[in-house]
């Protein structure tokens, strides 16, 4: 039997839609899978196998593995991903490919262990995704990327459009997760 129910999220950013969603579940996995399924539902379960079999603590979705369709990805927020691996690689001491993949798996308990530590990484996270990557990191969880089949996207417009100011705000992020991983502020 499915317990399936809609939560209504505040609506202002992803991140705050993914906690409110993470605070309603009540499984021991939490996923993220965004709604515009440029990743398909159907490569969850391998998260859950990763998650469950101890291979990591925290699964982060890549989509930077297999080829990405013409379309799917402007140049711009290639080059960023790109960069924003290698900065993320070195302040989290774990390899991570891609920082913005919206499909993402942890344990709840984790989370609950994660959420005391939102809003403290110098800006709000607008999609969540820097805030969960540094709090698995500064809980010393060991972090896995997995590969998705990244498409372009069935629903909606992506939201990444500003990308030098949205550039700016992960920058700042990194510098205060520099001080607080690297340099224990």
């Amino acid at each position: 039997e499915k317990n399936i129910r809609l939560e209504h999220g505040p609506g202002v950013c992803k991140s705050r839609n993914v906690w409110t969603g993470f605070d309603a579940a009540t499984g021991d996995i939490l996923m993220i899978l965004d709604a515009d399924l440029t990743t398909i539902p159907e490569e969850l379960p391998y998260f859950v196998d990763v998650i469950v079999s101890g291979q990591a603590e925290f699964v982060n979705g890549s989509r930077l593995v297999y080829p990405v369709p013409k379309g799917a990805m402007n140049g711009a927020n290639m080059l960023g991903n790109k960069f924003f691996s290698v900065a993320f690689t070195y302040l989290l001491g774990q390899r991570v490919k891609d920082t913005l993949c919206g499909t993402k798996v942890l344990w709840r308990s984790d989370w609950e262990r994660i959420k005391p530590m939102l809003g403290r990484w110098g800006t709000e996270d607008r999609w969540g995704d820097y805030e969960l990557l540094f709090g698995a990191a500064k809980l010393n969880l060991k972090i896995l990327d997995l590969p998705v089949h990244y498409q372009e996207r069935i629903y909606g417009s992506t939201k990444m459009t500003k990308v030098f100011r949205h550039g700016l705000v992960m920058l700042k992020m990194c510098w205060h997760g520099f001080l607080k991983l690297k340099l224990g502020y």
